[in-house]
This record gives structure tokens, sequence and C-alpha cells, in this order.
């Protein structure tokens, strides 16, 4: 399908209702614009300046956009051919005020992050863990599990690389997206290929971490009420 023909809404739609990866290509590549500028826009109005910051804010809008898209459907109902921009504007100032009242709620000690605990079973299988939700159960178990992996993520790589490293994951482990719709976001950085690599090394690193924690876990001496030697 050409979906260069689309019109703005239609494409928007197709994307909210398929995930298809050419679809999201696309639509990239027309918001792109529209969102870094309401992204740059509102930053400066928060008093930041960095290039890397808007680029992160930029991926963050892009990854809550393919992950809210159910949601996003029900809300979303087009009353005239451009209301779409109007729409992506509202959605992106969104993400941005919330990731700077967030952070400002933390630097004045009112935020609260969970940590995540526990050990993951060292044998649940990594791709299938982060997809099953079939039950109240299950969802719970993902949703530790993420926070989990996204703790080892964090501890492979900090600064501006691992930060876009660890949205690279979800964008494709959760999202859904390919390595080339991924490679299609201009903030991204990276070749289909870059994408790959980093996709492969992050997924053998977690995979070792979550091994040697489990095997450190096992290994640990219990604690309890030790047998008294015999007299």
């Amino acid at each position: 399908m050409d979906y260069t023909a689309l019109s703005p809404v239609d494409l928007a739609l197709t994307c909210l209702r398929t995930g298809d990866e050419s679809a999201w290509v696309e639509f990239i590549r027309r918001f792109q614009p529209l969102i870094a500028g309401v992204v740059i826009r509102i930053a400066r109005g928060w008093g930041e300046t960095s290039p890397e910051v808007f680029d992160d804010l930029i991926q963050d809008t892009y990854l809550k956009l393919c992950t809210d898209r159910g949601t996003l459907l029900e809300r979303f109902h087009p009353n005239h051919p451009n209301s779409i921009f109007g729409y992506i504007k509202v959605f992106t100032a969104n993400v941005v005020h919330d990731h700077f009242k967030a952070l400002h709620s933390q630097k004045r000690g009112s935020g609260i992050k969970a940590e995540p605990s526990g050990n993951p079973d060292q044998n649940t299988d990594l791709i299938s863990s982060i997809s099953d939700t079939k039950s109240d159960a299950k969802s719970i178990e993902r949703t530790v599990l993420i926070g989990e992996i996204d703790a080892y993520l964090r501890r492979i790589g900090s600064g501006r690389d691992g930060e876009r490293d660890r949205r690279v994951f979800w964008l494709y482990y959760r999202v859904g997206l390919t390595a080339t719709a991924i490679a299609g976001i201009p903030s991204t950085g990276l070749t289909t290929k870059g994408v790959e690599s980093a996709l492969l090394r992050l997924t053998k690193r977690v995979k070792l971490l979550i091994l040697q924690e489990s095997t450190s876990a096992s290994a640990a001496p219990k604690k309890g009420i030790q047998p008294t030697e015999s007299l």
C-alpha cells in the first residue's frame, strides 16, 4: 500500500489501528517537524536548551504514541481533515510538560521512583514474557519483569547513548517497531544495522545479568534457625 497517498488523518488512524511499519515510517516523515517544533518550544519554556534533551523527548513522544495507540484510537475523533495536527500538538506538549513536572517534583524530594525488586526466573524467555498478557496475574508479572529489565538496561549503559539504547530496546520489544522503523526516527541517529547491532548487544547483556543474579540468589546461604551442635 502507498501510504504517501493517504491524508494525514487516514495515515494516523492506520498507524494507530495496525502499527504497520511502513505507515509509521511515513508518519515520522510527515510529523517529525511538528513534533520536534513543539518539543523544542515547550522545553525552552521550562528553561531547557540541550539538544540532547530535545532528542530524548522526541523519542519519548514516538514511544508513547506507539505504546498508547489503542487508547489514542478511542479518544481521537477527527472533526476536520487537519484535526490530527492539533491532536499531535497537544499530545506532544503533554509528554514534554509531564516530563518536566516529574523532573521538578523529584528535585523537590516529592517524587517517588519505584525500584524493581526480586530476581526474574532465569528460564523466563525475554520476549515472550514481555508480550504475555493473558491474565491479570500474567500482567502483574509482566510489569515487574519490565521494571527489572529496565533496571538492567540502566546498569548496562549511561549517558546519552545509554538512554538512546534503552529507548531502542523498548521500541523494538514493547512497541513492536522493526529495526528499519526505529532507524527511521531521526533522533535515533542509527542505521538499520546499527539498531540491529544495539538490540543484539543489549539482549545478550540483559540475559547475562538475569542469569548471573539468578545464580547468585540460588547460591546465597539461606537465613533461618541454624541447627545446634549436639553436646
